[in-house]
Formats: C-alpha cells, sequence, structure tokens
C-alpha cells in the first residue's frame, strides 16, 4: 500500500469517527437539574408513549390563573413497562401531581421523576437509590 492511499484511508477513519461523535450526545441529561426534584399539580392533555422517551404534556393554572402548558420528558416505554406502565397509564384530563427534574433554561417542563395519583398512588418513573 503507497502513502497516498494509507493517507485517504486514515482520512476516511477520520471522518467517520467525527461524523459519529453527535449521535453519542443525544441521550444527554445536560439541560435538566439532574437531582433538583421539584413538584407541580395538573391535568393531562397529552401522554406519549413514544421510543426512545415519553412524554407527559400537563395543563397547569399559572399565577395569572390561565392554564400554562408544560412539557416533561420521562424514560422509555420499555423501560417504563417492566416496572407496570403502558400506554394508556395516563389519559387526557387526568389530574395529577408530578415530581420531576426542570430544565436548566427556566423553561416550563423537566424530566419526570414520579407521578402521584389522585388516590395517592406513586408511579416511580426512575431508577430507585438505595438508602
Amino acid at each position: 500500500m503507497n502513502v497516498q492511499m494509507l493517507m485517504r484511508a486514515a482520512l476516511v477513519c477520520l471522518v467517520t469517527v467525527l461524523a459519529s461523535a453527535p449521535g453519542a450526545a443525544h441521550h444527554s441529561t445536560a439541560m435538566f437539574e439532574w437531582g433538583k426534584e421539584m413538584t407541580l399539580e395538573g391535568v393531562v392533555d397529552k401522554y406519549e408513549w413514544t421510543q426512545p422517551h415519553t412524554f407527559i404534556w400537563l395543563n397547569v393554572t399559572g399565577k395569572n390563573g390561565k392554564a400554562e402548558q408544560w412539557a416533561f420528558e420521562g424514560m422509555s416505554p420499555s423501560w417504563l413497562g417492566r416496572r407496570g406502565w403502558n400506554s394508556r397509564t395516563l389519559k387526557q384530563g387526568d389530574a395529577l401531581k408530578i415530581v420531576y427534574y426542570p430544565l436548566r433554561d427556566g423553561r416550563k417542563g423537566g424530566f419526570y421523576v414520579r407521578v402521584i395519583l389522585p388516590d395517592g398512588r406513586k408511579l416511580e418513573a426512575m431508577p430507585q437509590r438505595s438508602s
């Protein structure tokens, strides 16, 4: 193999490695205040049971009395499914409390940790640390 072919092969390898780097960043949780639990009450507008993450869209009464929509990302359906959740766990109109890690930039939303239903049942949505 001559030097020119070796250089081309090295360049192709370098480009391949650099091009794959953005894909590795997809599952970053840097946008959330990880570990800083907050609680909010509202009514489910939409519950999306989608891969790779689930979403809860919640209507919350704001300080001015008007409804504000909040968006919460969650674990995957496959992960939640192994813990008793399914695509019908939450329905539009369900009232609930949501415990979440807020977005760092202050937008209305975050990553949901657990849901508390009006009857007091807690639906865990994150791995629990042992104390």
